[in-house]
């Protein structure tokens, strides 16, 4: 593990961290300017920064918990807009596609899981992303930090995406000093790209400092006044591996759970790293005329450290706990501040959002499921939004459902189908949403133990139909779906009516040939320019061994293989 070596680092975080002054710099600078806390009016086009992290639960933030060190996040959203009605998808993939595009998944066909290191899929080539379109308006974009919409072939690479400049990972989960990334047994390779080429020999730092120290570059070296600027920061934290230098981890040592404890020393190293962004754009002249919105891509899997109290459900799961995203911006050009804003929002709203912002066309894209939600933000107006698909996956049906489980509404909607949707105060979820368990933070040594227990879910296995208020029940404890059929059926109809407008499934088998011993050890595009698209008929689907052994070995692996399923979505 490399530590922090600097003494005056370890120092800072021993004796007195959260004392001090949210813009002085921890590292190398100092406070240079005095900002007055007045409304700007831009002379230009805002300067938008969008950080995203991976895996943030809804309780891994300060102002949700006092136990998680923030001082800086919260400082931030205290003086800007909270966004406490806010939603993303309940994992990487699909989060990071409806942010570029603006589109829900049934409209990009990566409504299944998602992209793997080895399948020849990517972001629809024939969209056109925010990125260009802020291009189109005169932004100079760049992007650092996680990609996952796909690499199979050049193409697909951010910076044939919209972005001038792109240095960080393309897989999904990589080691935070190694950039070794793998898919598979032995299907390991090195995950660390400059633009479209491999950035060899960066191994031993730690990415969150790495990815940070390349935005401080990027807005040192750019001109402010001349042009609008437009940064992607997709920070790889606080997704496992739970690798978190020494100093981080000590301010957390009387956590009794040490993976909640290097979770949390995680969420403060994003800290310190916005922290050193927003200090950099009062250096360098941005924050004046800048936008700074803060999200997280999905929500935390409870089983390696994250929490997502007391919402139910976890990542990978459409549950709240699952798709209730920690957000908020923060910007001088905000015109009600320091406020808590409840109105309904979705991450598809940012493309509409930040182009409108830029100046640029919206009705040049059509297709958009994303609203412009300034107003709502900056002036606190009613949201444009009245409803979210959350999702509609044809390959993920339920089997097993007890005989009249839903009869009535199989007539307008098959519920075997995993789908969720909120419309208006209500929610409905078919099909598997995923395990719906309430966990408690994990504060003790040897969680879960029998308090976890008593938030256990005990419905039956054979329910495919849920509803929910979510405005007077956000907490999903009671299901109306008994009580209100009425409403259950309208939104089962609006289900059907979003089907009826989804494109085919992109999820094609794995190829071999992105095996990184094939590609000099890197993973890298794979399928040369004049190569035919794969069909997508095809999908994917794990090897299997011919011949079972009986086994007390066998049955071993079978039971950790089984606990295995549970916690997958850590990997993704």
């Amino acid at each position: 593990m490399h530590a922090v070596t600097s003494l005056s680092m370890v120092s800072l975080l021993s004796f007195g961290y959260l004392s001090m002054d949210w813009i002085k710099p921890n590292q190398v600078e100092e406070h240079t300017q005095n900002d007055a806390s007045i409304t700007f009016e831009p002379k230009q086009p805002p300067h938008i920064i969008f950080i995203l992290t991976d895996d943030q639960g809804f309780n891994d933030i300060g102002y949700h918990n006092p136990d998680i060190r923030t001082p800086t996040l919260d400082k931030l959203a205290a003086e800007g807009v909270k966004l406490e009605n806010y939603y993303v998808q309940p994992i990487c993939t699909p989060s990071r596609s409806q942010l570029i595009t603006g589109r829900y998944q049934i409209h990009t066909g990566l409504q299944h899981s998602i992209i793997r290191p080895r399948q020849p899929n990517c972001l629809p080539l024939d969209m056109t992303t925010l990125p260009q379109r802020l291009q189109e308006a005169g932004y100079a974009t760049h992007m650092v930090g996680k990609w996952h919409l796909g690499f199979y072939r050049k193409e697909c690479l951010p910076t044939r995406r919209g972005f001038h400049s792109y240095f960080g990972s393309l897989t999904g989960s990589v080691d935070y000093y190694t950039y070794g990334s793998c898919d598979g047994p032995g299907l390991c390779g090195y995950d660390l790209h400059e633009g479209e080429t491999v950035a060899w020999g960066r191994g031993g730092k730690f990415s969150t400092h790495l990815y940070t120290q390349r935005v401080r570059k990027i807005l040192s070296t750019h001109d402010p006044s001349r042009q609008p600027l437009f940064m992607f920061l997709s920070l790889q934290a606080v997704h496992t591996p739970l690798q978190s230098p020494k100093a981080y981890i000590y301010p957390y040592r009387g956590m009794g759970n040490v993976a909640r404890r290097k979770y949390a020393a995680l969420v403060s190293i994003v800290d310190e790293a916005v922290r050193n962004v927003t200090y950099a754009l009062r250096k360098y002249g941005y924050y004046r005329n800048s936008v700074l919105i803060f999200s997280t891509d999905n929500g935390a899997q409870p089983f390696t450290g994250g929490s997502n109290w007391p919402l139910r459900g976890r990542k990978g799961t459409y549950w709240e706990g699952g798709v209730r995203g920690v957000g908020f911006v923060h910007s001088p050009l905000l015109r009600h501040k320091r406020r808590v804003s409840k109105a309904l929002l979705h991450i598809t709203d940012w493309y509409p959002t930040l182009v409108g912002l830029a100046g640029g066309n919206v009705s040049l894209t059509e297709g958009l499921d994303g609203y412009n939600v300034w107003p709502t933000i900056s002036e606190g107006r009613e949201s444009p939004r009245l409803e979210i698909l959350h999702n509609i996956d044809p390959l993920h049906r339920r089997s097993g459902l007890a005989s009249g489980s839903g009869q009535e509404a199989q007539h307008v909607w098959d519920t075997s189908v995993q789908a969720a949707i909120r419309v208006g105060d209500w929610k409905l979820l078919t099909g598997d949403p995923g395990h719906g368990d309430w966990v408690p933070p994990q504060v003790l040594a040897n969680f879960p133990g029998s308090w976890w227990n008593l938030e256990r879910n005990t419905e039956g296995t054979g329910k495919s139909v849920w509803l929910f208020n979510i405005t007077g029940d956000p907490y999903e404890r009671s299901d109306m779906a008994v009580q209100r059929p009425d409403v259950v059926k309208k939104l089962l109809a609006r289900l059907a009516y979003y089907n009826c407008t989804a494109v085919p499934v992109r999820f094609p088998t794995d190829d071999p040939r992105a095996n990184p011993d094939r590609n000099g050890g890197a993973w890298v595009p794979w399928v040369g320019g004049d190569e035919d698209e794969p069909k997508w008929n095809g999908v994917y689907k794990k090897g299997r061994n011919k011949k079972k052994k009986k086994c007390k070995l066998c049955k071993l692996r079978s039971f950790f293989k089984k606990l295995n399923t549970r916690i997958m979505s850590n990997r993704i």
